[in-house]
């Protein structure tokens, strides 16, 4: 496994003095922008801010209890949307695995740019939506926080806590299948 997959983490420890430039920002979303798309429709759109400007300021103010304490500390925040059609079952469902695959691609640039990404559900998408003028027709899906990663030593106990805890997956033969639900794909993997 390439070396950006098998070291990524979602840290919560980012050092509030590191910023990030304009060019990486922009590098980073348009890592999202070239993801795979279904149909060629690219329904993801972006929202972007850099800690001290104003659209920071409000994407910042519309995370939830959990993220709030740490995700300002991020260098940037950017918001990511996609079609809001749930009559269309169908672009409804391609949309939100597009802006996967955005968000995706995005972590893996911000890896290789020397900085975290760490994706978010915890954000009140409504005042999203109405603080940036968000059409009708699209949808906040994640809140992504990108930042340089703090010296453990320091981080307030909880956030090192959690920073520190070993990354985990289920093993393959749990969750890779072949010939029917539930008989490993990859036996020999086990333990993988």
């Amino acid at each position: 496994m390439h070396e950006l997959i098998s070291g990524r983490r979602s840290a919560r420890g980012y050092d509030p003095s590191a910023t990030i430039s304009l060019g990486d920002v922009t590098t980073i979303v348009d890592a999202g922008r070239w993801a795979p798309t279904w149909g060629r429709v690219q329904p993801v759109r972006f929202i972007a801010g850099l800690r001290g400007d104003p659209t920071f300021d409000a994407l910042a103010g519309v995370l939830t209890r959990g993220n709030s304490g740490w995700a300002p500390r991020s260098a940037a925040l950017i918001l990511v949307c996609t079609t809001d059609d749930p009559d269309d079952a169908k672009a409804h469902t391609y949309g939100a695995v597009d802006c996967g695959l955005a968000v995706a691609q995005m972590i893996l640039q911000s890896e290789a740019l020397g900085f975290n990404a760490h994706p978010m559900a915890g954000f009140d998408a409504e005042a999203a939506r109405d603080i940036f003028g968000i059409p009708a027709d699209k949808r906040p899906l994640v809140l992504l926080g990108v930042g340089a990663l703090a010296d453990p030593a320091s981080l307030p106990e909880e956030i090192r806590a959690r920073d520190e805890k070993p990354r985990t997956r289920l093993p393959l033969s749990e969750v890779a299948f072949a010939g029917r639900w539930g008989r490993p794909a990859f036996p020999d993997s086990a333990g993988a």
